[in-house]
């Protein structure tokens, strides 16, 4: 079975336009893809605390305030120092083609300006994805062994409904042991 690629859209920053951001987020959902979108006015470390707890493929950050010189690098140092430096970083907004060459010998992956086509961005995701991790269908090691790691943490049903039948004591019983100090059971 093939698993959803799980993106981050990120916001960083005081901008506080996310119109685009939203609608690259619906794109990719739309395009199959499993999309946590942060909203506004997030730090990098916030967005990259996300990545890591969210266990995400990419992060996609939508820069539109000019800071992208900043974010961009901020982002992909703490990503490193958080050991998810192997995912891949991309994003958007208002940068300059020298800067997205700037940014992409820093190892940022590539980067879309206004009116970029989502599904051009949707096939980079998946074409990066599946040289990444060997097609597309193949699931990184993390998550199988994160998801079996949730399978062993979840209790059994048989434990559930032997609880559900246990009988309940009735009221006079339960005042009747506390009064005699005796431990309910």
């Amino acid at each position: 079975m093939q698993r959803k690629i799980r993106v981050l859209v990120g916001k960083p920053g005081l901008d506080g336009h996310d119109r685009g951001a939203k609608v690259v987020a619906a794109a990719l959902r739309d395009a199959g893809m499993e999309v946590i979108y942060t909203g506004l006015h997030q730090t990098p470390a916030q967005i990259v605390e996300a990545a890591a707890q969210e266990d995400v493929d990419v992060v996609a950050l939508s820069i539109l305030s000019g800071a992208h010189m900043t974010l961009f690098p901020e982002v992909m140092k703490l990503m490193r120092a958080r050991g998810i430096g192997d995912r891949l970083l991309t994003g958007g907004g208002i940068i300059p083609p020298e800067d997205m060459g700037t940014l992409a010998g820093l190892g940022v992956g590539r980067l879309f300006g206004p009116g970029a086509s989502t599904q051009d961005i949707a096939e980079y995701i998946r074409t990066w994805f599946a040289g990444t991790h060997g097609g597309a269908g193949a699931a990184p090691a993390r998550k199988a062994a994160r998801a079996a790691a949730k399978r062993a943490a979840k209790p059994k049903r048989a434990a559930k409904s032997a609880a559900k039948a246990a009988p309940k004591r009735s009221r006079a019983a339960a005042k009747s042991a506390r009064k005699s100090g005796r431990k309910r059971r």
